[in-house]
């Protein structure tokens, strides 16, 4: 939890973050000077999340913060922009950037693809009790502890977040019993841990094509889907209106209504119906159908997608996916706000545990994608549909291409679906390591 920041008002935030995407993207069309230099070897993306960080780092603003009223008492404060970019505009980008999907070629992809994301898995769920071993050789206090307060029990909670999401992060807590009081801390090391990935995976972007020829691979799929789209988008190109804009709003932002709305009946629905069941370990691997997040991306999601065989797919020529990367940086800006840089030197113990973790993870990934010649693209999508989820991987994914989005999302939805069963099993590997 941070000190009160210089800024708390969110309208002042929000102009911040801007500010700062607009720096990021005037640097980034000089052809003169330092800035191509820098861009050479820093992305775009990547910059557009570190300069929030260092907002929030410096003090100028904060993603939750606390403050002490008159009578003595502790004041919670948290910004909202989050999850207002990741509640509308993520799912509205969606909808904008799926509209000219070529489903066939999204699936002609092949079975990399799925390799690559289940090589992520095997790397979560194994890297989590070998951090342990490693760790526990220099400190073992760090991953030390008993009953509710034992790390293994915390760490699982991690092992939910970084395989499927929130809900099955949730799921996790209250299978294993881990003391809530701590569980800030855990929460904390996912936050530090995921994002410096995260920020180490778009940094490769700007490198995939060294990346891809170190790695042999086989990008013709993912080149000829992209060629795909941007001859289609060619041969639909026009001078866009004010109403074609206003259309493609209402499109986008509608659809998001309607998801949301139907995700606030469908999650209760199913929560009920996961409720039911009696044995507790199976109820709950189920437990994020109970997510109306999750809803919520999966019916914006499945709707473009039904959208994309209509003629809205013609907003792809008045730059419909423009739009929506629009949005995917915006909710880039948000998420990189949630870093504070200082704070990395806080936790050193846990956080040392899950940079372990997520390099065993990677190291798996890279592997496996030089054995079997898998392009950056699946590395890099594969990981983040893991650790990421739905609200990290389209940004990853259309970093590539804005007509690959989708495949971040359907990835995603794999990770919800597999995440507690997976986490289960890495949980009982970390409960065998921390005992030895």
């Amino acid at each position: 939890m941070h000190n009160s920041p210089i800024f708390t008002n969110d309208t002042i935030t929000f102009g911040l973050l801007m500010l700062s995407l607009g720096f990021v993207f005037y640097t980034e069309s000089r052809t003169t000077g330092f800035w191509p230099k820098f861009y050479k070897i820093v992305p775009g993306l990547f910059m557009a999340y570190m300069v929030p960080a260092i907002l929030t780092s410096s003090g100028l603003i904060a993603p939750e913060w606390e403050t002490v009223n008159e009578a003595n008492e502790v004041v919670k404060h948290k910004s909202s922009i989050y999850f207002i970019t990741s509640r509308f505009l993520l799912p509205a980008a969606l909808v904008l950037m799926t509209l000219s999907i070529d489903l066939k070629a999204v699936f002609n992809l092949g079975w990399r693809a799925l390799i690559m994301f289940f090589t992520g898995t095997v790397g979560i769920i194994i890297g989590g009790p070998i951090a342990i071993l490693l760790i526990s050789i220099f400190s073992p206090e760090t991953v030390g502890g008993a009953g509710p307060d034992a790390v293994w029990r915390g760490l699982s909670t991690l092992a939910g977040s970084w395989i499927g999401g929130g809900a099955n992060q949730t799921a996790m807590l209250e299978i294993y019993g881990y003391n809530q009081k701590l569980y800030g801390g855990m929460v904390f090391v996912d936050i530090v841990v995921a994002n410096i990935w995260m920020a180490v995976l778009l940094i490769g972007i700007g490198k995939r094509d060294k990346i891809n020829k170190w790695l042999k691979a086989d990008t013709s799929s993912i080149e000829n889907l992209k060629e795909k789209v941007s001859t289609y988008t060619e041969s639909i190109t026009k001078n866009p209106t004010l109403t074609d804009y206003m259309l493609m709003l209402s499109i986008a932002f509608g659809t998001v209504s309607i998801s949301h709305f139907l995700s606030g009946y469908i999650a209760p629905f199913f929560g009920s119906l996961v409720a039911t069941i009696e044995n507790a370990t199976t109820r709950n691997m189920f437990t994020f159908l109970d997510s109306e997040f999750f809803w919520m991306i999966s019916l914006s999601t499945v709707t473009a997608i039904l959208l994309s065989y209509t003629k809205a797919k013609n907003y792809e020529g008045a730059g419909a996916s423009k739009i929506g990367s629009i949005f995917i940086y915006i909710l880039v800006a948000s998420i990189g706000m949630k870093m504070d840089l200082k704070l990395i030197f806080d936790n050193v113990g846990l956080i040392a545990v899950g940079l372990v973790w997520m390099s065993i993870h990677a190291g798996l990934l890279i592997l496996v994608a030089k054995l079997i010649k898998a392009p950056y693209f699946f590395l890099a999508v594969g990981s983040q549909a893991n650790v990421g989820g739905a609200a990290s991987a389209p940004i990853v994914a259309s970093a590539f291409h804005p007509s690959l989005a989708t495949v971040g999302v359907l990835l995603a939805v794999f990770g919800y679906a597999i995440g507690t069963i997976s986490a289960i099993v890495c949980t009982i590997l970390m409960e065998l390591a921390s005992a030895t």
